[in-house]
């Protein structure tokens, strides 16, 4: 036989069990991890999108900042919640990095929930973006050119009516006063300046307008041009040291013990959600309970692949469960002496007719001609045959069926 025939001979057993075990477990294991990332997907990230916020290395970001902050002994938090918290010895200064998307609300919501902390809405400023292949490192930006945000952008029930323009200039330096200290503004070229009734200059841009103002008697400050601190600003040392100086003395003037760059507004946030819930404990127990509990139903379930078992008969069709059923009858109807000559006789019968004993004979003539083939020990069968319809109960009645049962298999040699 060729091998050809050999393959068209071989049994075909449809899907293999293992392959259907491997894609199902795939399966289950991909459906929980998307779950999983889409739930923590904003705490995982690692922020290294080309973005303006805290996270981000590229030069509109503020990494440099934070790092700096931190290196100089400064309480820096990387805030991804809304709502103030409860500090014991300090209380930090809200640092807000909008985007040009970001609507007015948002920043309002996160204002309203600082419960009266001091706040700094640092103005967006660049649109940038990441071509492939020309950007040095990854989460670096390639391209980027001003932008100024909409006005609608800072909600005029907090900050009244407000003008945001860009000055053409070059780069140059002003001088700065804030909590009893003068420092130098490094102001970049094209500065980025606010305006409006309800703002007050802390640091005046050579045009006109605000690099820095605060709004009316709040401890609610705005950054026109985000230059002045962002990583673009690190290029320069001199630079690098007038922006840290600055949001020193920022916080200095608002009397805050410390930082909290916001990250919700970019995206990085981590509110509360059922779902994230479900990955973090103490819930995370219940969610592990749950996959096993899957998991264990699923091997049921594969442990039970194939046809349904059939029910069996409840009563089986067989002698012996004919048998069966009658003794329980007989028992559940307490008339088990009833029947000890019944079984006499029919023992009776079946030895005398297997040793074919002689024609015409009554059953005690029958009972000692069985006596004649017994053994001198033991008990014969015409005693056991009188005895046991005498029984009085069920164990006087077993001993003696026993026995004749006994002699029959003695002189018949069978069970």
């Amino acid at each position: 036989m060729s091998a050809g025939v050999k393959a068209a001979a071989a049994p075909d057993h449809g899907f293999n069990p293992r392959l259907i075990a491997a894609m199902v477990t795939i399966g289950i294991v991909a459906f929980i991890a998307l779950w999983a990332l889409v739930a923590l997907g904003p705490q995982l990230s690692s922020g290294q999108d080309g973005g303006s916020h805290a996270l981000s290395k590229a030069a509109p970001g503020y990494a440099g900042i934070v790092d700096l902050a931190e290196r100089a002994g400064a309480e820096v938090e990387l805030r991804r919640r809304v709502g103030a918290r409860d500090y014991d010895d300090y209380e930090p200064m809200l640092v807000l990095t909008p985007t040009q998307r970001t609507e007015a609300p948002d920043i309002a919501e996160l204002i309203e929930a600082q419960g009266g902390a001091s706040t700094l809405v640092v103005l967006p400023k660049w649109e940038t973006m990441a071509i492939p292949g020309q950007t040095p490192k990854p989460g670096w930006v390639s391209v980027g050119f001003p932008s100024s945000p909409p006005a609608a952008i800072l909600s005029a029930k907090i900050f009244g009516a407000v003008d945001i323009k860009s000055q053409r200039g070059k780069a140059q330096a002003v001088p700065a006063r804030l909590a009893s200290r003068t420092f130098t503004a490094m102001l970049p070229a094209d500065v980025q300046t606010i305006s409006g009734d309800n703002l007050e200059t802390l640091i005046a841009a050579p045009g006109g307008g605000a690099v820095l103002a605060q709004v009316g008697d709040r401890d609610i400050y705005i950054l026109a041009d985000p230059d002045l601190i962002n990583n673009f600003a690190f290029a320069s040392r001199d630079r690098a040291r007038a922006g840290a100086t600055l949001i020193d003395a920022l916080a200095e003037y608002a009397d805050a013990g410390g930082f909290a760059f916001d990250l919700t507004l970019n995206g990085f946030g981590g509110q509360r959600s059922l779902l994230r819930f479900a990955f973090v404990p103490p819930f995370i127990g219940i969610t592990l309970c749950l996959i096993a509990a899957g998991l264990l139903a699923l091997w049921q379930a594969w442990m039970r692949f194939g046809p349904a078992l059939k029910p069996g008969r409840a009563i089986p069709v067989s002698k012996a469960a004919l048998i069966a059923n009658s003794a329980d009858l007989i028992r559940q109807a307490r008339r088990e002496l009833d029947g000890a000559g019944a079984y006499v006789r029919n023992q009776r019968t079946a030895i005398a007719r297997r040793l074919h004993a002689p024609p015409g004979l009554d059953d005690a003539e029958t009972d000692r001609w069985i006596d004649r083939h017994l053994g001198p020990d033991g008990e014969t069968f015409s005693s056991l045959a009188r005895r046991l319809p005498l029984a009085r109960n069920t164990h006087e009645f077993l001993r003696d069926a026993q026995a004749l049962h006994a002699i029959r298999k003695e002189l018949l040699r069978d069970s």
